[in-house]
């Protein structure tokens, strides 16, 4: 069994992982980091597989506002990248901090393993062992579908959308899309340029903004604007919203049932632009399925040939789920620290409102702060090992986030940005 006692494993080169690797880099921190795909970029590789990306895939967080502390996306990306940007993105950002030829590709793990002495075992695919100090498992949350039971019986095809990748997929098919996350909506505007018949069927209204505003991606209108207290940009952003989107109930859509902000927001402009010239219809929730025909709470019914499940992931983490806990949201101090297993971390199972990389970032500089404090034996490194067994802050911004299972341990960028427990400072 190779030892590697003082080191700390990194599992996983998507984003998440990558960030993780140059925090401890630059610390000049030991590590090992594997990767089970040929290539750096986790689900933004469309060619890795079980990755949920399609080819009309973009970034719903603008270009300025996405890139990692220090190494900002170039100014020839468009405002919103492609999904073949950002993986050219992240695969120049490994080789630019020299990441790429310490990352194992091609290696799987099969499970991780906490020893009695406090140190982790990582157990590979072929059966091969190594020890370490610590684990940072960055495996990703958009890889393990939701798919619920849909009542009644349907006997066209049902997929979720992680199996979809282009528009080829739907031509000459009456096309059903479940859910109106940021995917679903992106999936239903391939289904109306490309499906015979197009229906987007979300349970819930919601609020749908647009990419730009102004002429400029909406995020930087908030970003550099001046700062506005939750409730007055709720009110604001809010009026602007049904100014230029009206009443959705013309368009077949519900009412939101919640404030703006207290859902994951949607992202998109053309949802509304085809619902307004109906190469595609809104309908509510799933009443049942009898045959090609789905009835919706509302009474209405359509046919179908197929209906893909935009109904979103579980952020399983099966190489060491023992020890992250529920499978739908890990309890994890700052989305990034185990609060029971000491030497254990997570990065990319954040679920917040804005550009999730430079989240990522963060987490990681505060991961690889507390590890060389530990390993300096530092005071600091104690005391935030304190704040990780108790502390439990709000991260809300005083938003009052809607009952999904989505919504389970959601936060506020802007919350989570400004919080400064005692802890190793940031790059």
């Amino acid at each position: 069994m190779e030892e590697n006692k003082y080191d700390t494993c990194v599992v996983g080169a998507g984003p998440a992982g990558l960030a993780v690797a140059r925090a401890l880099a630059e610390r000049n921190l030991p590590y090992t980091h594997v990767e089970r795909h040929s290539g750096p970029g986790g689900l933004w590789d469309i060619d890795n597989p079980g990755s949920p990306m399609y080819e009309s895939a973009h970034f719903i967080s603008s270009r300025t506002l996405s890139g990692f502390g220090g190494f900002p996306m170039p100014d020839h990306f468009a405002d919103y990248p492609s999904h073949r940007q950002i993986l050219s993105y992240l695969t120049s950002f490994a080789e630019s901090y020299g990441l790429m030829d310490r990352i194992e590709f091609g290696v799987e793990v099969r499970d991780v393993v906490k020893n009695a002495d406090g140190t982790w075992t990582v157990v590979r695919s072929d059966g091969r062992e190594s020890v370490h100090g610590r684990v940072v498992v960055c495996t990703g949350a958009q890889w393990h579908p939701n798919i619920p039971d849909l009542p009644g019986n349907f006997t066209g095809e049902i997929r979720h959308t992680l199996t979809y990748r282009s528009s080829d997929e739907l031509r000459g098919k009456r096309v059903l899309v479940v859910g109106a996350g940021n995917s679903g909506c992106d999936i239903a505007c391939d289904a109306a340029r490309a499906a015979d018949h197009a229906v987007i069927s979300m349970r819930r209204g919601y609020w749908f903004i647009p990419k730009h505003l102004f002429g400029r991606p909406v995020d930087t209108i908030a970003a550099h604007g001046p700062h506005l207290p939750m409730w007055l940009q709720q009110k604001l952003f809010g009026a602007i919203l049904r100014l230029i989107n009206g009443d959705p109930r013309r368009l077949g859509l519900q009412k939101p049932d919640h404030k703006l902000f207290e859902t994951h927001p949607a992202i998109n402009s053309m949802l509304i632009h085809h619902l307004q010239h109906g190469d595609i219809a809104a309908r509510p929730g799933i009443a049942h399925a009898d045959g090609r025909t789905v009835h919706f709470t509302d009474g209405t019914s359509d046919d179908f040939d197929l209906i893909l499940l935009a109904t979103g992931y579980v952020h399983k983490v099966p190489v060491a789920q023992r020890y992250f806990g529920s499978e739908q949201h890990p309890d994890l101090y700052l989305s990034a620290f185990s609060r029971e297993h000491e030497g254990l971390f997570g990065v990319g199972f954040v679920e917040t409102n804005s550009g999730a990389y430079q989240l990522f970032d963060t987490q990681a500089q505060l991961i690889a702060g507390f590890i060389q404090d530990t390993v300096l034996g530092l005071p600091t490194a104690e005391r935030f090992s304190r704040m990780i067994r108790s502390d439990r802050p709000d991260l809300s911004s005083g938003l009052k986030f809607v009952d999904s299972p989505r919504h389970t341990g959601y936060v506020d960028s802007a919350a989570f940005a400004k919080y400064h427990p005692n802890a190793p400072p940031a790059r």
